[in-house]
């Protein structure tokens, strides 16, 4: 596997690769425009589609009483513009959380909220809910009560281990991710050819409705002589789950973590 540093990729360091892009439609234009930046083509294949929750009954109550909690956390980009649609809609704006911490689980999540006049006081170092708990002292959460909006499907880890510390904890559902509309034979072709030189995964979701696009086969079968890069360890852990084996992982949890790692992949092959 290889790492990326935290710096930008060499110009034109994914010169005449062809990449995948799995990120629902709406997000892919970042990685998208990463990878052609560095000479590389992406080849948007979205493997979720971003749903509204089924029922907001659980979501409107915790907005009701939202000045009741002391943090609030973000695990990922996507549940914020949902989360301040609904507190609009509820009546309410950006200043019911100023008497709130939030924490981001990274710098893309952070920035979004500050697009909103929202400040993030945590940050982890670890882009992902193992770091959030790193950043936040134990001793700190006892009786503390925190909301957290995130995706329907998420790892339990973040909320159990704040209960386990004291906190009483609150999670609502943001959003859905579905399987999207979309035809997977041109590029299983593109696949038998050996047209494709990597698929990117950013999160276990993207690997697990590729897979189920693909007819619930073994990922490596799938994806045949491609690279497969992953935005960190945990998506890396689910392409292993589903069948394939991760080459390339970025140390930075991040897109541009991710678009630098597939360029140093790609120069060590060209050295060897």
């Amino acid at each position: 596997m290889t790492r990326a540093a935290r710096h930008g990729p060499t110009e034109k360091a994914l010169a005449g690769k062809r990449i995948v892009v799995t990120r629902a439609r709406s997000q892919a234009e970042s990685l998208a425009r990463r990878i052609e930046a560095a000479g590389g083509e992406a080849i948007e294949f979205p493997t979720i589609e971003i749903r509204p929750p089924e029922d907001f009954a659980a979501f409107d109550a915790a907005l009701e009483r939202i000045d009741t909690y002391d943090w609030l956390i973000f695990t990922s980009v996507n549940s914020i513009e949902p989360f301040l649609s609904r507190l609009k809609r509820r009546g309410k704006s950006t200043a019911a959380l100023q008497t709130l911490r939030i924490g981001a689980i990274g710098p893309e999540t952070a920035k979004r909220l500050e697009t909103s006049g929202l400040h993030a006081a945590l940050v982890p170092a670890r882009y992902q809910a193992e770091g959030i708990l790193d950043a936040l002292a134990p001793q700190s959460l006892g009786g503390k009560r925190v909301l957290i909006p995130r995706a329907a499907e998420a790892r339990e880890i973040l909320p159990q281990t704040l209960r386990e510390r004291g906190a009483a904890v609150d999670v609502v559902v943001a959003y859905r991710t579905v399987l999207p509309a979309v035809d997977p034979a041109p590029l299983a072709e593109r696949f038998q050819r050996r047209e494709i030189d990597a698929v990117t995964f950013t999160s276990s979701s993207t690997v697990k409705n590729f897979v189920r696009l693909f007819g619930g086969r073994a990922l490596d079968t799938i994806v045949g002589a491609s690279a497969i890069a992953c935005i960190g360890p945990i998506t890396a852990r689910t392409v292993e789950d589903s069948g394939g084996r991760a080459a390339i992982v970025a140390g930075e949890f991040t897109v541009p973590g991710l678009v630098q790692a597939l360029a140093e992949h790609f120069a060590a092959r060209a050295n060897v």
